[in-house]
């Protein structure tokens, strides 16, 4: 049987309350008496119950972390801005992967709020009606990180999309003179849809007629960036350059290319978004959009603290700087 706090106060000839405090940090506790609890703690064994204390508190200092796909380097390096800060205001993580599966996503928000969480933050694809209605009906904050809603009604960390992939695809324009591809992932994922429209408005802004066989859609993986190659030869189509709207994809984008014979960057230049790790590990080395996403993960938690704590929050929507880091991929 577990050791209780029962126990601890039993064979140190304590009170149940002397126990509690001294667990607790509570100044207000004889040096020696506090000795003597903390030596039968450690003799007996005793772990605190982090479920009753969560109970008599009302707290657990527990945040609920959702995300899309823990294998990714995109998200890890998020989680980690998370984890950070978590550690420094003393809160625990519970880490759950949803597969940006809607159902799973819903199925998880609830799981998290029956661990009696003290807030939650969600990385995901498209925010439904359905999300806003569980978020709302949660009792604790909830922060976006990364994510979006098309109404902006939710807490959320991100950078300007729609401005970083116009900026990317007026570069390659100016290299180019002519429209650069577009590889995408799902276009239903509000960041995604945000990027979309950058890439169009730098289109129209350049006068360039727009091709609608230049823009390919596929899974926001590396094999989504071989098979993306794969569609636009297909197409019979050669551009001169390829945005492409995460690094990973856009690695699969280059080997795909290089499988064929082409060069990157002499005859087709590639440009990606986010600037992980992968960036670097690729040859020749990404030209991409900088993301922040440590720092997205870091201020997603802070945020959510101060929810948590009921400080005042002047902005509850925050964007990030990015910035463009040209390396050998483009000319």
């Amino acid at each position: 049987m577990s050791v209780t706090i029962y126990d601890v106060a039993r064979e140190a000839n304590v009170s149940m309350a002397t126990v509690s405090r001294v667990v607790n940090g509570n100044p207000n506790v004889k040096p020696s008496t506090r000795k003597k609890v903390l030596e039968t703690i450690e003799r007996l064994g005793y772990r605190p119950n982090a479920v009753a204390r969560g109970l008599a508190s009302k707290k657990t200092t527990t945040v609920g972390a959702i995300i899309p796909d823990i294998s990714s380097i995109f998200y890890s390096e998020l989680t980690r801005g998370i984890e950070d800060i978590a550690t420094m205001y003393k809160y625990n993580i519970i880490l759950s992967n949803s597969d940006q599966n809607k159902e799973k996503e819903l199925r998880l928000i609830e799981t998290m709020l029956e661990k009696q969480v003290d807030g939650i933050i969600f990385m995901g694809g498209e925010i439904t009606e359905e999300h806003v209605q569980q978020f709302k009906n949660a009792n604790v904050p909830v922060v976006l990180a990364a994510t979006q809603d098309a109404s902006n009604e939710l807490p959320s960390i991100n950078i300007d999309y729609q401005r970083a992939a116009y900026e990317a695809t007026k570069m390659l324009i100016e290299s180019t003179n002519e429209q650069p591809a577009l590889v995408t992932g799902n276009e239903f994922i509000q960041s995604n849809g945000l990027k979309y429209k950058g890439y169009v408005e730098a289109i129209e802004e350049a006068s360039l007629e727009f091709d609608e066989s230049l823009v390919i859609e596929e899974e926001c993986t590396y094999n989504g960036g071989l098979l993306a190659v794969e569609a636009l030869l297909e197409k019979g189509v050669k551009p001169k350059a390829i945005f492409v709207t995460t690094d990973e994809m856009a690695v699969g984008v280059i080997h795909g290319l290089q499988d064929k014979g082409i060069r990157v960057p002499e005859d087709v230049q590639v440009f990606g978004f986010n600037n992980t790790r992968i960036s670097l590990m690729v040859r020749p080395t990404l030209t991409t959009v900088v993301q922040p996403m440590y720092d997205i993960g870091a201020v997603a938690m802070r945020l959510l603290t101060k929810y948590m704590n009921k400080e005042e929050v002047d902005e509850h929507t925050v964007i990030l700087p990015h910035r463009i880091l040209k390396r050998n991929s483009t000319k």
